[in-house]
């Protein structure tokens, strides 16, 4: 099982300039099954990939790739001639809200935005647009979705996943790295991982994820990466403590912060006395989290919750 994204996902690119090229190369060569690409002053041509496999993607593929992808001028057109039901973002940020927005408009069931710098007030704009629609955004400013050998969409890099019993759910990019490769040297694997954004205004949440991952059947346990900023840690916590029945595992990043400052993401920024990492790890251990002391101890925090939950 999985959660958001498996091999039947069907995914449209917006933005195939040179990082959305390469990112899409990546994918294609992972084995996501990539549909087609969105530019309104390309559309009727076609982008050519071809390379070697990745072979910690999807098995049972050839050694070398080739795909032609047909290219849209617009995301429902897109959508109606592929069956697209996923679409990730690499539009420059003063554009790319107005891209989300497009693949809401659209239907496009699950929208990941990978772009970094969307301004905030464009981002309010874009999830107000999206609260009436049925539909899904990670991010922006996000490493993408993974399940392991079924379909990679984003930045993560393929080789350090592997199929197992984990959900991992993370705001920051490299210590999502970190964690999924962690339980890859230990045995556990993933089911799914997903790196929600630490922009201050994004779309899913900890919460959202905790629930996908709580109901999945095959998913065991669950880390949870954090960081200072924001109140989002600490209402996971406040769910996790009244509906999460699978153990837990967790990480907050920026317990050397000082306030006021600005670390890393946009979002991760202590004010008003709200936001410390100390008040994030309390309340998740008050939660029954077992929290990694460091980024080296999330496999090993996860082992002990696993632990404790069977005894």
């Amino acid at each position: 099982m999985s959660v958001l994204v498996n091999r039947d996902t069907r995914v449209l690119v917006q933005g195939l300039g040179k990082t959305g090229r390469f990112h899409t190369d990546n994918a294609i060569a992972y084995g996501t099954n990539m549909v087609g690409a969105v530019h309104p002053s390309r559309f009727g041509e076609t982008e050519s990939f071809s390379g070697d496999t990745d072979h910690s993607g999807v098995q049972g593929r050839p050694d070398r790739y080739t795909a032609e992808l047909p290219i849209f001028r617009s995301v429902a057109e897109a959508a109606d001639a592929t069956g697209a039901n996923a679409c990730v973002v690499y539009v420059p940020p003063p554009f790319a809200a107005d891209a989300i927005m497009e693949a809401g408009e659209a239907g496009i069931p699950l929208i990941i935005c990978i772009t970094e710098g969307i301004p905030v007030a464009d981002m309010v704009i874009a999830k107000r647009y999206l609260a009436d629609r049925d539909v899904r955004l990670v991010g922006p400013n996000c490493p993408g979705v993974i399940t392991p050998q079924q379909c990679k969409i984003g930045i993560m890099p393929g080789y350090i996943h592997t199929p197992g019993k984990i959900g991992v759910v993370s705001r920051s990019g490299t210590l999502t790295y970190e964690a999924v490769h962690q339980l890859t040297l230990n045995g556990l694997g993933q089911t799914t991982a997903i790196g929600i954004g630490g922009d201050p205004v994004n779309g899913t949440n900890f919460v959202d994820c905790l629930a996908l991952f709580n109901d999945d059947p095959e998913t065991e346990g669950v880390i949870m990466i954090g960081e200072i900023g924001g109140t989002a840690e600490e209402e996971a916590a406040e769910w996790i403590e009244a509906n999460m029945t699978k153990p837990m595992a967790g990480f907050i990043a920026g317990t050397s912060a000082p306030p006021g400052k600005r670390m890393g993401h946009a979002g991760a920024i202590i004010s008003g006395g709200k936001g410390t990492a100390e008040a994030k790890i309390e309340a998740l251990e008050a939660a029954g989290v077992v929290v990694a002391p460091t980024p080296t101890d999330m496999g090993t925090a996860m082992f002990e919750a696993m632990r404790a939950s069977a005894s």
